[in-house]
């Protein structure tokens, strides 16, 4: 692991805001690094409001798109909600469904079968659509490269508004109204919305025309919330809004279906992190291995014990999902094992049986072991498709645009994209891949790096300072948990590997240097899947330390906790 320590912000930025605040310089310093710097921002930053979410009408085609859909509600046309199926599309056609369906009775939802029909809007969906006489097709999370499908459906007498927050390719499909924030012409004032984000604006504009606040509306942030950490998109600006309303939401009065997902988990409050690793995983379970539209149906439901069947058989669903997750990883790393491609700049595997569901999961834990932009391939009918992760730093889209000439289509974001060739381009595309990322990359990208927000002594750890770094919350990107980096530190002698195999290390760390106010202090500490680094804190051996800050339940006793990301 490589330590990279943030810069250090201007001196008298950082005392200034601390006088405003009456916080820390080492407070202050964390928000100056995240561009909370002045007082006003601050008070936003720490008391979101939802007065502070942007007029839904700033967004490019919203009016087009209100004035389509009352229409629709008015000449009574049939409505169908078409969402992807991964988190994102189900959570925004649950959100669209619900609030559509409160409103008028002809609304259908629809999520493509992720074997039969691929990704993004197909021409059976189109299909289905004609053959139930519907004219107006609302489509979620997916759409805006879609410009033959939004033709066709057109030939066939049906209307397209798009919600979507991909990159747009050179055109825009010609549908009644493209809403996505990414769009170059549109000057939209936050441009990381998720999918079920641009959903809900154009709820929160529909329901605006008809004299709702969006108080009223914060019935579906559970849903926006669970979105934005599984799409991993910035929480900063109008998702930091939304994900604190909807993390409020999600405890103390969840939709139906999401109480039947977190009923057994045994924690007072859930996080954002929480969300991810929780509710994130099942919902798209359904959609990996079986069909997306249970993980809508279970979030539109509102009888409990309905509910809590379904939840039940998302809940096996999610247990294969973990087998095969599992078992193809191993499969994959046997392969470029045998292939002895460990020394290259990329990771491209491919297996013809690989379960479709699962390649992106496996994409993911591949990029973990290796730390390189990684493709896994799987037969898809006629065709292979693929899952593309990346690391930090590095743009995977751009690299798979450099490969045009081998793909047939592909899409996605900077860290994650999928696609779609024939067979006999693989290989063709696999050493262009690799050509493209040796070409482009920074060989640093290739060692992972834990960003370092400030360097601290332990003694300014304190319950205060803990008590105001938790108000950082909800964390993810552009505002990640902060990492805090200390020097001479030396265990009390009590230190072992701990857990099966001993895999972590468990310590008591105090800190050793001048004599002053901050020596001598003491503060347990806790590294997964740091076990083997244990010999670095033995026979009092001084050692550096990258942490966060956590606490620590034990027997009823709550204390801080350092939680270790690495020790040199």
């Amino acid at each position: 692991m490589r330590w990279s320590l943030k810069p250090i912000p201007e001196k008298r930025t950082i005392e200034t805001l601390a006088g405003e605040l009456g916080v820390p310089k080492i407070i202050a310093q964390l928000l100056v690094q995240r561009g909370v710097d002045t007082f006003a921002k601050a008070k936003k930053f720490f008391r979101p409001s939802l007065d502070d979410l942007h007029d839904p009408f700033l967004m490019k085609d919203m009016d087009l798109a209100v004035n389509r859909i009352e229409k629709a509600i008015e000449n009574e046309e049939n409505i169908l909600v078409y969402g992807d199926y991964d988190v994102d599309g189900t959570t925004s056609v649950a959100l669209m469904g619900s609030y559509l369906q409160s409103r008028y009775p002809n609304v259908a939802t629809y999520i493509p079968d992720r074997y039969a029909e691929g990704y993004g809007i197909s021409y059976q969906g189109i299909d289905f659509a004609h053959d139930n006489g519907i004219t107006l097709i609302i489509a979620l999370d997916c759409g805006i490269k879609a410009l033959d499908k939004v033709r066709y459906a057109k030939e066939k007498g049906i209307d397209f508004i798009i919600c979507d927050h991909h990159r747009p390719g050179e055109n825009i499909p010609d549908a009644v109204a493209v809403l996505d924030p990414k769009r170059a012409d549109c000057n939209y004032p936050f441009d990381e919305l998720c999918g079920c984000g641009v959903g809900f604006k154009l709820v929160q504009a529909l329901a605006g025309r008809q004299g709702q606040t969006v108080e009223e509306l914060s019935i579906y942030l559970d849903l926006v919330a669970t979105a934005i950490g599984a799409d991993i998109v910035p929480i900063t600006g109008e998702n930091r809004v939304l994900a604190h309303f909807g993390l409020h939401v999600i405890n103390t009065a969840p939709r139906t279906g999401i109480q039947a997902l977190i009923q057994n988990i045994d924690k007072k409050k859930l996080s954002i992190t929480d969300v991810v690793f929780i509710i994130a995983p099942r919902i798209n379970a359904a959609g990996r291995i079986k069909h997306g539209l249970h993980a809508v149906h279970l979030l539109q439901e509102t009888d409990p014990a309905m509910a809590q069947k379904m939840a039940s058989e998302i809940e096996t669903l999610n247990t294969e999902r973990k087998d095969l997750d599992r078992e193809i990883t191993e499969q994959a790393l046997s392969q470029i094992l045998e292939n002895k491609e460990e020394k290259r700049k990329t990771t491209v595997v491919f297996h013809e049986d690989w379960h479709k569901g699962v390649i992106g999961i496996v994409a993911s834990r591949l990029t973990e072991t290796y730390y390189r932009p990684t493709l896994v391939f799987t037969k898809s009918g006629e065709k292979l498709a693929a899952s593309a992760r990346s690391v930090n730093g590095f743009d995977v889209y751009e690299a798979l645009e450099g490969c045009a000439e081998h793909i047939e289509q592909f899409g996605g974001h900077k860290y994650a994209a999928g696609l779609t060739l024939h067979e006999t381009d693989y290989e063709g595309f696999k050493q262009k891949f690799e050509q493209v990322v040796t070409e482009s990359i920074d060989e640093r990208l290739l060692m992972p790096e834990i960003n370092v927000d400030a360097e601290m002594e332990l003694g300014e750890i304190t319950p205060k300072f803990y008590r105001i770094l938790k108000q950082f919350a909800p964390f993810g990107p552009k505002n990640m948990t902060p990492i805090f980096m200390s020097r001479d530190l030396k265990d009390t002698g009590y230190g072992k590997c701990v857990g099966g195999e001993g895999k972590h290390l468990k310590c008591t760390v105090t800190q050793h240097g001048p004599p002053g106010e901050h020596s001598g202090n003491q503060i347990g500490a806790i590294g997964f899947n740091l076990g083997e680094k244990c010999d670095l804190i033995t026979d009092q051996k001084a050692f550096s330390a990258c942490y966060s800050l956590d606490v620590n339940e034990w027997n009823g006793n709550i204390s801080l906790q350092l939680k270790l990301r690495d020790i040199q």
